[in-house]
């Protein structure tokens, strides 16, 4: 029974109780054997009921009474030692493990505010993109196509030079090679910097220059032309002919931009000076709010050094730029508006008498400019209608200190015929719509003299609609807004005063 009760008494010392708590199961005597029933039922119906929760762990054992009435037991324990150190190890595992989740978790939380400030970025991107593609500042292919054209005109002048000379052809040959190179240059300035057509420009019209006078001088029996009339001087007899278009650029604002108006300065005091400007309309083709001025064209081509001022409002395309100061029509009404250029404000404003305004007479194809303000060598000029005209063109020629009418003439044209106008030496000159490409002049009226008449001088374009035409006295040049695009042209006088 000894060993019996070694066993018993074993097993509840590892469960964490005493021997003292078995007493009431264990008998005192060895003469009182275990029950047959219990060593039946493996001890588990004799200890369940007084070891309570600790039955669980005592269900693996078996038991008998020897020989010698000793009870014998064999109890196989499960390991009930608690892994303390395994479950610290596992508590800071898992410490570890949350600290590098939450650290990864404030990463993707970065990381999704990041790709939703770059998705704005791409967004925004993408409509500058669609901006640059649409009204990009720079030189198109339209440019290039233009010099292209200049340069093979040079070709074939050069060849049928070559022809037609007599002795030595050296500067002709020289003239040859250099217009090669520029074909060269031309191309591959395509695949660079698009302002950089500004000193193949300059170049050009260097050639130009060579090319003409080469071409004067190629017969000895030739008279020497008459030559051309002197800047800002009248002593012609009115324009002949108009060059082929020169397109300086796209306006600052871009392409959407294709109402508006640009020229350059004029001043009697300073004729060769005078700083160039360039006022789209707003897209609405209707308000002047914002203009840019230049000092220099090297700065208008390279957008530099740029002035930008604003207006509230002008109407219309009908502006030019006289002695430093702008004149414009006012918004929604007949008045005339001088705004001085060096503090943008408007120093006279004046009713022009009579004058039809807001669509009522304006220029075919061509909104809100009822009032059209022109410069000439004689000064300040306007174009309009009136009821009393029944919609034929009036012209007025305007103080330009302040604004007052000097005098008055009356046509017999119909202004919503005409396509656009300007002046020239106190003569009109009307244009009209021939096709998409071409207008012509196709009427003058002289002030000088009263006398009006028709004329066929085609005026050719890069777009389809112009905007406005205003001459520049010193250059005699017209500056043109066509579509949004900035156009020159040179204009041809007769030699011989009418």
């Amino acid at each position: 029974m000894t060993s019996g009760l070694l066993c018993l008494l074993t097993l509840p010392f590892v469960l964490g109780r005493t021997p003292g708590d078995l007493e009431p199961l264990i008998p005192s005597t060895p003469s009182s054997p275990f029950p047959n029933s219990v060593l039946r039922s493996g001890f588990n119906n004799s200890f369940g009921p007084s070891l309570g929760s600790v039955s669980q762990s005592l269900s693996n054992f078996a038991g008998f009474e020897d020989d010698r009435g000793t009870c014998q037991c064999s109890v196989t324990l499960p390991d009930t030692a608690f892994p303390v150190q395994r479950v610290e190890r596992l508590e800071v595992t898992a410490h570890v493990l949350s600290q590098k989740f939450e650290k990864e978790l404030s990463k993707v939380r970065e990381y999704v505010q990041l790709i939703s400030v770059y998705e704005k970025k791409l967004s925004n991107l993408t409509i500058r993109v669609e901006i640059m593609e649409k009204d990009t500042i720079s030189y198109t292919e339209l440019d290039f196509e233009l010099i292209k054209i200049e340069v093979k005109e040079m070709e074939k002048l050069i060849t049928q030079l070559k022809g037609s000379v007599v002795g030595s052809t050296t500067v002709v040959n020289q003239l040859e090679v250099e217009i090669r190179n520029m074909t060269l240059l031309v191309e591959k300035l395509e695949t660079l910097d698009k302002n950089n057509v500004l000193a193949i420009r300059r170049e050009i019209l260097a050639l130009k220059t060579r090319l003409k006078e080469c071409e004067a001088s190629k017969g000895e029996n030739v008279p020497a032309a008459p030559p051309p009339p002197a800047p800002g001087s009248c002593g012609h007899g009115g324009v002949a002919n108009i060059s082929k278009p020169s397109v300086v650029q796209l306006n600052w604002r871009g392409f959407s931009y294709k109402y508006g108006a640009w020229g350059r300065d004029y001043s009697p005091q300073h004729p060769e000076g005078g700083l160039y400007w360039v006022a789209p309309l707003n897209t609405d083709g209707r308000l002047l709010e914002y203009y840019r001025l230049h000092n220099t064209l090297d700065d208008l081509l390279l957008y530099t050094n740029a002035r930008d001022q604003r207006l509230v409002y002008g109407q219309g395309a009908g502006i030019v730029v006289y002695n430093n100061y702008m004149y414009v029509n006012w918004y929604n009404t007949r008045n005339i508006a001088k705004i001085n250029l060096n503090n943008n404000r408007a120093e006279v404003t004046q009713t022009l008498p009579d004058a039809a305004y807001n669509n009522r007479f304006s220029y075919a194809n061509v909104d809100w400019q009822d009032i059209d303000l022109a410069v000439d060598e004689n000064g300040l000029w306007v174009i309009y209608s009136t009821e009393a005209s029944t919609g034929n063109m009036v012209i007025s020629q305007l103080n330009d200190t302040t604004l007052v009418v000097l005098n008055t003439w009356y046509t017999r044209q119909y202004k919503p015929s005409v396509s656009n106008a300007f002046m020239v030496c106190g003569v009109l000159y009307a244009t009209r719509t021939l096709n998409t490409r071409e207008e012509e002049i196709f009427y003058y009226y002289d002030t000088n003299t009263g006398k009006e008449g028709r004329l066929g001088i085609t005026l050719r374009k890069v777009q389809e609609r112009i905007q406005s035409i205003n001459y520049h006295p010193f250059e005699q040049k017209l500056f043109v807004y066509n579509d949004g695009y900035l156009l020159n042209y040179d204009l041809i006088f007769n030699r011989e005063p009418k």
